[in-house]
């Protein structure tokens, strides 16, 4: 008969991924600051919307000194560095839109494309803005002591749409920190099923349903914070990429790291490590299109928070144990954390439909019209995203396709 497994390979812990017990993905506490030397750089990342609207965001940037990263000595100062440069570089490539004039230049200049590039590979992560940067490293709460809500979170770095701006934000960081209940059961989970240890298994998949139904719950505050037509007519832009995207179809050059253009997708909520973690601990599986697009956005996630979806991905498969015990709570228990699962996708789709799709029409129907304030802003909006995420992904067709493994 085999030895029975040792404690420690039963095991399995969050630790070595740079997830937080208390914030899951979530950076904890980052900095408002760099060190002084870097103080050209703030000076125009804090200012990115009003440089944008003035149209003099380029300028700025142009006349900006070449700096050095080396003065990055720690994590979090990285992390806010890619986050300024982040903004500033979206800020610089949309500034006039969808122009016919920016079609022709293509190009991020040196001084900003230099450290750009070398903090972008000291992280692993790309040279764009990702969710990485604006949602899990880009709060500060107004009162240290007090609670994490909408009151008392702000941006640290924003970018033009105003109001609408924070509360996208806010409320993608408040969704992933409810789903932190879910994470810290995942190593319950498979070292549960490791063990056999059906009960304990039952138990968790309850705690994490429950975490995906708050997951919900949070994402519904968009409704509350994020106006339609800002976030379509005025934001979705400088979210978006040069990689699928028609406007920019040969990508961007990055001034002194490499004469041809390279591209890259824009923020997505694919790039949210979450539901890739949940796929893999359930053994959902995406038909080979949405699976490839879900695939390269693990390419712009904190390089450890992708090892983490690959090391639960290589686990005993939790629903083939779930399949092999008698256990009518442990299948409803299974069941029940798929059904919410696909109820958070499903809600996710209402949301994008309400902030694209339904837009989307609208802007078709009223371009080339005249217009003012909400009906403007919308006619306004970008044509190379009307059926696009700003992943770049067609959006409904992506949203709507995954099944769980056989």
């Amino acid at each position: 008969m085999a030895a029975p497994e040792s404690d420690s390979e039963c095991l399995f812990s969050l630790e070595p991924y740079h997830v937080s017990e208390e914030l899951g993905f979530i950076l904890p506490d980052p900095l408002e600051e760099l060190p002084p030397y870097y103080q050209p750089w703030m000076d125009i990342a804090l200012h990115v919307p009003e440089l944008v609207h003035s149209h003099k965001l380029r300028l700025h940037i142009n006349e900006m000194p070449l700096l050095s990263i080396q003065f990055l000595q720690i994590h979090s100062e990285l992390r806010l560095a890619h986050l300024a440069l982040s903004a500033m570089t979206m800020g610089y490539v949309w500034q006039e839109g969808e122009t016919t004039r920016w079609r022709y230049l293509w190009t991020l200049p040196h001084n900003l494309a230099v450290p750009y590039w070398e903090v972008s590979q000291h992280l692993g992560l790309p040279p764009i803005l990702t969710h990485a940067d604006a949602v899990l490293a880009n709060w500060k709460k107004k009162d240290p002591d007090g609670p994490f809500d909408m009151e008392n979170l702000e941006l640290l770095v924003s970018l033009p749409g105003g109001d609408s701006v924070r509360g996208f934000f806010m409320v993608t960081l408040l969704v992933e920190l409810a789903a932190v209940p879910a994470l810290r059961n995942i190593p319950t989970v498979i070292n549960s099923v490791r063990c056999g240890d059906t009960e304990a298994v039952a138990t968790a998949l309850e705690e994490i349903s429950q975490s995906m139904q708050d997951m919900t719950d949070a994402l519904k505050l968009m409704h509350d914070y994020v106006d339609p037509s800002v976030f379509y007519g005025i934001m979705r832009i400088y979210l978006s990429g040069w990689k699928d995207n028609t406007s920019m179809p040969k990508g961007l050059v990055y001034e002194g790291v490499q004469e041809e253009p390279m591209e890259y997708s824009g923020g997505s909520a694919a790039q949210s490590s979450l539901l890739h973690c949940f796929d893999e601990l359930l053994g959902i599986k995406h038909e080979e299109k949405s699976g490839e697009f879900l695939t390269r956005m693990r390419n712009y996630m904190p390089p450890a928070h992708k090892q983490l979806i690959q090391d639960i991905s290589l686990q005993p498969s939790l629903k083939g144990f779930v399949q092999q015990q008698a256990s009518e709570r442990l299948n409803q228990a299974f069941q029940h954390c798929v059904k919410k699962l696909l109820a958070l996708r499903s809600y996710h789709i209402n949301v994008v439909s309400r902030y694209i799709i339904v837009p989307a029409a609208r802007a078709r129907q009223l371009r080339n019209q005249s217009q003012e304030s909400e009906q403007e802003m919308i006619s306004r909006a970008p044509t190379a995203l009307e059926e696009r995420g700003t992943g770049g992904s067609g959006i409904m067709s992506f949203l709507k396709t995954w099944k769980l493994a056989r």
